[in-house]
């Protein structure tokens, strides 16, 4: 039976929109892209851009008798700020503790995202990189452009 009426089709696939790369490619660690941070003993920021950040880092600690010793990463609006991770390494404990961090945080205007620890034995280190604007517009990789 024959019908009078035109359905669209509507293709939404990425194909489609003229971009055959994932977009798990386009928030690659690239070379020219990355900016690296040690924190031993200190603090400072990490991010201060608005828009998507992926941070890739190692948390490290060697308890220390006598102290309580820790690692901290930290969100602020420039009024308050946030404890987002931590590690702690208690004083009557010994030992090594490590871990690996791979996430994405979103800074708004105004926001930062900080890094310290407060002794020698406590370490925060690995990298960062801008993967999407405020607006959520994909940055992709130094040197990659898709075809």
């Amino acid at each position: 039976m024959a019908q009078n009426v035109i359905v669209p089709i509507i293709d939404l696939t990425s194909a489609a929109e003229g971009s055959s790369v994932p977009q798990y490619l386009q928030t690659a660690l690239a070379f020219g892209s990355q900016t690296t941070f040690v924190f031993n003993n200190n603090s400072g920021v990490i991010a201060n851009t608005t828009g998507f950040w992926r941070l890739k880092l190692n948390m490290s600690i060697m308890a220390n008798v006598g102290t309580v010793d820790n690692v901290q990463l930290k969100m602020s609006d420039g009024l308050s700020t946030k404890t987002i991770y931590e590690m702690i390494a208690p004083s009557s404990g010994t030992g090594y503790s490590s871990i690996d961090l791979d996430f994405t945080v979103f800074l708004a205007a105004g926001e930062s995202i900080s890094g310290s620890t407060n002794n020698t034995k406590a370490f925060l280190a690995g990298s960062v990189r801008q993967v999407a604007d405020v607006n959520g517009t994909l940055i992709n990789p130094s040197g990659f452009t898709p075809q």
